[in-house]
Order: C-alpha cells, then structure tokens, then sequence
C-alpha cells in the first residue's frame, strides 16, 4: 500500500517511510525525519524541479515530463523493487506546501502502475 505525506507532518505515519525529494527537506533533523530511505534518485532532476518551480499552471506539463523522466531512470526500476519487497506501508515523503501539485503525487501514480505491471 502506499501513501503520501508531508514530512512536516505530525505525528508522522507508520511505515516504511521514504524521502523522495532531491533536497533535504529545511527544518527537518534526520533523527525527526525516521528514514527508512533518502531515495532522491527517483525525484525530478534539478532541470525539470526548476523549470516546475510548483507553478500549478505547468502540472500537466510536468507531469509528462516527470514520468518521462523515471520511464528512462535506471534508479527508478530499483526503487520498483524496493516498494514491491516492503510487506508494510510505503510512505512517499516529500516537502512541498502543495498537497495536490507535487512531483510525489506524479511519483506515486507512476509507483503503482509499475508494482501492477510486475503482478
């Protein structure tokens, strides 16, 4: 199963709990943080997070381009394996204010289509 979070969230959710932005989240300790993975490989490159910049005008845009991205991502073929071997919770962590236009949102969607296609 999983989920997406804020990981300034309180209290944080139990899992396995997983940073999947870039950049260390501002604030946030890696002790508070709980990781069980800082899987930055798999977010947007630093290009595309610019070009973005959380404009929710540019989210269909991005989108395409962000799935684009992890179609050709060899770290996100790992990443695949990775959730598919969790028998708990997959919590999807990620910084940005908007809930709804978010590359974790793109992330988890792409996610769970790729864990189906290996049913």
């Amino acid at each position: 199963m999983l989920k997406l979070d804020r990981i300034y969230a309180k209290p944080p959710q139990a899992g396995f709990r997983v940073l999947v932005d870039r950049l260390w989240p501002r604030g946030i300790s890696k002790v508070a943080a709980n990781l069980d993975l800082w899987a930055k490989d798999v977010a947007p490159t630093p290009a595309l997070r610019q070009w973005f910049n959380h404009e929710p005008d540019k989210f269909t845009a991005f989108t395409q381009k962000y799935r684009a991205e992890l179609d050709t991502n060899p770290a996100a073929s790992d990443f695949v394996k990775t959730v598919a071997a969790q028998s708990q919770p997959v919590i999807l962590l990620y910084g940005a204010k908007d809930e709804v236009h978010n590359h974790a949102q793109v992330l988890k969607e792409w996610l769970t289509e790729a864990l189906n296609e290996q049913k």
